[in-house]
């Protein structure tokens, strides 16, 4: 996900996980997928084991989604078909968040906010989303937690989650709106090559 405006809502909530930080192990970015690319309409996978693979991912998935200037990455938005997200909200990026095999088990409430996407680079649109969210998932290390989420960081679950899902946010938007997204995008493709 991508964040629209510098005022990100506080968060109340601990930080669920930490990256554990390595200095011998090399990060990579990784090539973020742009809407329409199918692939992006891929439902991922459960991870089976939490290992130094999934590890890896989730620091090459941090140092993507930094260096994009996002809030929130889902694996499939970089080619990876297994159910990975990575977050941090914060503009100083001290608070990463890694939700493995995320489930959203409680919705409540009701609430719109402009999201953006680093697959729709450049689009910012209103969707309406559940206002608090439960999610299980698992952390970096494989360890379960339990996390309650309201604000940014409830949209941010659930924009992340439905990349898992293959479903990119500007297809919970009207038919007219998705019509003239993709048209602008075209346009922009189009001007670029």
């Amino acid at each position: 996900m991508y964040e629209n405006t510098h005022n990100l809502l506080p968060d109340a909530f601990e930080c669920a996980s930490r990256v554990l930080k390595n200095e011998e192990k090399i990060m990579a970015l990784l090539n973020i997928l742009q809407y329409p690319d199918e692939r992006l309409h891929t439902v991922a996978k459960p991870v089976e084991q939490v290992d130094e693979r999934i590890q890896k991912l989730v620091a090459d998935m941090f140092e993507t989604m930094y260096e994009a200037r996002g809030i929130g990455l889902a694996a499939t938005q970089v080619d990876v078909h297994e159910r990975v997200v990575v977050m941090d909200l914060t503009e100083d990026r001290s608070e990463p968040r890694v939700f493995i095999n995320p489930v959203i088990i409680e919705k409540d409430g009701e609430t719109t906010y402009e999201e953006g996407c680093l697959s729709v680079p450049g689009i910012y649109d209103t969707v309406t989303r559940a206002e608090r969210v439960k999610v299980e998932a698992l952390n970096e290390k494989g360890e379960k937690f339990t996390l309650e989420a309201d604000g940014l960081l409830a949209i941010c679950v659930q924009h992340e989650l439905d990349h898992l899902m293959g479903i990119v946010f500007v297809e919970r938007l009207s038919q007219l709106k998705q019509g003239r997204i993709k048209t602008k995008l075209k346009k922009r493709q189009k001007h670029t090559i």
